[in-house]
């Protein structure tokens, strides 16, 4: 890291909004709070006195968890908000959501919406740092950060690195995080999927557009794929999942054409025998756990990072 460095961000709204050497800080960062998560006592007091809500409005497991975890983890105190307990059930808007919540002077929200888009908007009406655990099918930016750092502590590179992403990537926001992220940081990331999934222009993020899924898997360093998010579509883009099993699907035979080395990733929650065979997910080249890991690890250094820019 250059000296003078400042990390200047005040909300966390997209992987779009980093430099490549935001990207190296957190990532730097994060591994200077993962060893807090083995230790025997696992809280330290960076943040106490610090009020933190998680407002989800889409079910989650991982993310939900991870950032509150992470929040405890430093000490703060936290409070959780799903769509179904919240006002908007009553016709509240998501402004005023926002104005009544901020009006209880939180100090960073981390929000899950359905609609790309809203992060942006809640930051505008709140005092609080915003954090998005995922908006749409626009961006993902904490599932990003933990896939390069995972790929990064397992490859001790992200430069010059082949990345194969397979799936539903027209509805992912993991992929579209990845794309940036891993783009800026000197991978060449290849995509490959349905045609009804590979949404045009994707190559303008940086993406290559594989041509058969051997294409984007040979020599690759990283294979990850997607869940197929039928919650966003209006229209079943698919036959069947049995069809994509067999025609996308990754198996040990597929991931041989993948470096000897490669690593296996997946954002979760996996769809076993749909996008990737048991003996793949659970076998001696898969990270996916490490990527669970490593989730809280750079959730705690986002946490950090913008109360020092609050």
């Amino acid at each position: 890291m250059a000296t003078g460095y400042s990390f200047l961000h005040r909300h966390i709204l997209g992987i779009e909004q980093f430099s490549r050497e935001d990207i190296s800080h957190i990532l730097s960062t994060a591994d200077s709070f993962k060893e807090i998560s083995a230790r025997p006592i696992k809280k330290v007091p960076t943040l106490r006195g610090h009020t933190i809500i998680n407002l989800f409005f889409e079910p989650s497991t991982r993310t939900r968890l991870s950032f509150e975890i992470a929040a405890k983890r430093m000490s703060a105190d936290t409070f959780n908000i799903a769509a179904s307990t919240s006002s908007t059930t009553k016709g509240e808007t998501l402004i005023d959501t926002a104005r009544n919540i901020s009006a209880m002077h939180p100090d960073i929200i981390i929000i899950r919406h359905s609609y790309s888009g809203a992060p942006h908007l809640l930051s505008r009406y709140v005092k609080a740092a915003v954090i998005n655990a995922g908006d749409g099918a626009h961006e993902h930016p904490s599932q990003g950060l933990l896939d390069l750092m995972t790929v990064l502590e397992h490859k001790g590179r992200l430069d010059g690195l082949k990345i194969a992403i397979i799936g539903d990537i027209s509805h992912s926001r993991v992929a579209h995080s990845d794309i940036i992220g891993f783009t800026r940081m000197g991978s060449e990331v290849h995509v490959y999927g349905p045609s009804t999934l590979v949404p045009k222009g994707i190559d303008q993020l940086g993406a290559v557009v594989a041509s058969s899924l051997e294409d984007a898997v040979r020599d690759a360093d990283v294979v990850m794929t997607l869940r197929i998010q039928r919650e966003r579509q209006n229209d079943p883009l698919l036959p069947s999942l049995r069809e994509y099993a067999q025609r996308f699907g990754i198996s040990r035979e597929i991931l041989a054409l993948a470096r000897p080395d490669a690593v296996v990733m997946h954002p979760g929650p996996v769809n076993r025998g749909v996008e990737l065979n048991p003996d793949v997910a659970d076998g001696p080249q898969s990270v996916i756990l490490d990527q669970v890991t490593n989730g809280v690890a750079v959730r705690m250094a986002l946490l950090y990072l913008v109360m020092g820019n609050s």
